[in-house]
């Protein structure tokens, strides 16, 4: 890999990897199930798939195990991705690098806050009141426009991150390249600084 090639932690990648995967299936057994039991703003027609709900709830259990971890990488070793004391500031500068970089960083926390509303109000949620008709149900609203917002903030966290490192940044998400001071050996070590003074 090249020298000038952005470099990512393998532990980030790992958790951001199944994390973006799982949200991912997730929005799109979504839109299934939306598409099946509500269709108020948006009509198309898809295949009947058996327990399309379940399927949904699968993804929301694997995203329940997998957001966490990214969270609390993201909130600790990863914190100078997200929002920080001088991001709203530097949003006033959005022709420099320094503001598409804060840009992003809120988009970042856009998406993690948005995917902890999801599951939160997911959870909250019973399988029998969409095949009901039960259309508005509080938490379904709010479980919809979360996942909504998710929807919105994942393309503009694609677009912002072209922004601003280009197709170089893209890939460094999803290479399998390591360096030798940054293997899985590495990993436990990095987690216990999290509670170090």
């Amino acid at each position: 890999m090249s020298r000038s090639q952005p470099y990512q932690p393998s532990l980030l990648r790992l958790l951001h990897g199944l994390t973006a995967v799982v949200i991912l299936l997730a929005l799109l057994s979504a839109a299934w199930v939306y598409l099946t039991y509500d269709r108020r703003l948006l009509q198309l027609s898809v295949p009947t798939i058996p327990d399309i709900i379940g399927i949904h709830g699968t993804f929301g259990v694997a995203l329940l195990f997998c957001l966490p971890l990214f969270a609390l990488y993201s909130f600790h070793l990863g914190q100078n991705r997200l929002v920080g004391a001088n991001t709203l500031r530097q949003l006033r500068q959005l022709h420099r690098p320094a503001g598409r970089n804060a840009l992003h960083r809120l988009v970042n926390t856009v998406m993690l806050l948005a995917a902890t509303f999801a599951l939160i109000t997911g959870r909250m949620m019973k399988e029998a009141w969409l095949p009901a008709g039960e259309l508005y149900e509080t938490w379904y609203t709010l479980h919809l426009w979360a996942w909504v917002t998710m929807a919105i903030a994942a393309i503009v966290h694609l677009v912002t991150a072209f922004w601003v490192g280009g197709l170089s940044l893209l890939r460094s998400m999803w290479t399998w390249h390591t360096r030798d001071n940054d293997t899985p050996r590495q990993w436990w070590p990095q987690i216990q600084s999290i509670w170090k003074p």
